[in-house]
């Protein structure tokens, strides 16, 4: 006889950069689907993913899955990893992290703004061609089901916080912890994120509250090179000082802001989830951000959420974080308590249930996308 082929769960993903959201979401399930017994790759164009990285992904043209398998598509942006996906012979599921909307990016990346139009686009086609549909957030879930997607589940993004316990760069810890203010922001230097308003805040805090304050920024900008240039400029212009303008970083100069910052500022007005905001609760750092799409459900009662954005009254909320150890504690008491719901959570169990073979698995024949 011959031996039964071992079934596979694999993944697919636009590309691919060790540290972003998706893709350490990517690892952490294909060590899950491993453990549950499956052969498990992650898929993308190799091209599109950094040297260093590609031992760790698989090339799209090498994707021949068994009719019995399971491919999941993480969804962000327009791809022809979407156009592939839809065509696979085999149980087919979704991923949405959330779409940002074009407008942000015309007039600093069209070729952006292109890609998440035609992600949209593909989202909706998508609709009717999958056989479960999933988000990482209840937000995501309402806009996917806006997109014409039924019967959304809901799994949160999947962080491994225990890596959050390791040792942090010795080197940069030191220079940060010297007793000056650290604000800090985690996340792509992207117009979404409003890095202006971000300024803003900061030059507020440093002109009225806390003069020897410092601006932690912890983001790449490929691509959109032209609004961090014009953001610098800005700066500039406002002798706005000690921003320091860190780009790509490692896990342990990652540990290093989060241990070092005394205020985690959010001011970002479109996420999907923003896991940093739970890495920051993990950190033991003060949150204070904007109530935003998926915000306050990350935040889930934790942290101080903004209903509009007022400089003054934001520069006064960090100065009291900082001098007021009664309202300090309780913050980082109410953070605490949600880390703790955040990791008793079964993503093990979620997935589990989500990838195994439903009465319905052979129901959905495969799509066309254009």
């Amino acid at each position: 006889m011959t031996a039964r082929a071992v079934p596979a769960v694999h993944q697919l993903v636009a590309g691919f950069r060790a540290g972003d959201a998706i893709s350490s979401q990517a690892l952490v399930l294909q060590a899950l689907f491993r453990d549950l017994g499956y052969a498990s790759e992650i898929f993308t164009d190799r091209r599109r993913v950094p040297d260093q990285d590609r031992s760790r992904v698989a090339d799209l043209d090498a994707l021949r899955p068994a009719p019995g398998d399971t491919a999941l598509l993480h969804l962000s942006i327009g791809s022809p990893v979407n156009l592939r996906f839809a065509r696979l012979p085999c149980r087919r599921l979704l991923l949405y992290h959330n779409i940002t909307p074009p407008a942000w990016f015309e007039g600093l990346s069209e070729s952006t703004a292109r890609e998440l139009a035609l992600g949209l686009e593909q989202a909706a086609e998508l609709a009717g061609t999958v056989h479960r549909a999933f988000a990482v957030s209840a937000y995501n879930a309402r806009e996917l089901e806006a997109l014409g997607h039924r019967d959304v589940g809901v799994i949160p993004l999947w962080l491994d916080l225990s890596a959050h316990e390791a040792r942090p760069d010795a080197r940069r810890l030191r220079r940060w912890s010297d007793g000056r203010l650290n604000l800090a922001f985690v996340g792509r230097v992207a117009p979404n994120k409003r890095f202006e308003d971000l300024l803003a805040a900061f030059y507020h805090v440093k002109r009225f509250v806390a003069p020897d304050a410092r601006l932690l920024l912890v983001g790449a900008s490929n691509g959109l090179e032209r609004y961090r240039d014009e953001l610098i400029a800005w700066a500039r212009m406002l002798e706005i000082e000690d921003i320091a303008w860190l780009g790509s970083v490692s896990f342990q100069e990652l540990l290093a802001v989060y241990r070092a910052a005394d205020v985690f500022l959010c001011l970002s007005e479109h996420e999907g989830f923003c896991a940093p905001l739970i890495e920051a609760m993990k950190n033991d750092v003060p949150v204070v951000a904007y109530a935003a799409a998926a915000v306050p459900e990350t935040l889930d009662g934790a942290g101080i959420l903004l209903r509009e954005k007022r400089f003054d009254a934001l520069a006064e909320i960090v100065a009291r974080l900082r001098t007021d150890a009664a309202l300090r504690a309780a913050v980082l008491a109410r953070q605490r308590e949600r880390i703790a719901r955040y990791e008793a959570y079964d993503f093990r169990s979620a997935w589990r249930d989500a990838v195994a073979p439903d009465a319905s698995g052979d129901a959905v024949a495969p799509g066309s996308l254009r």
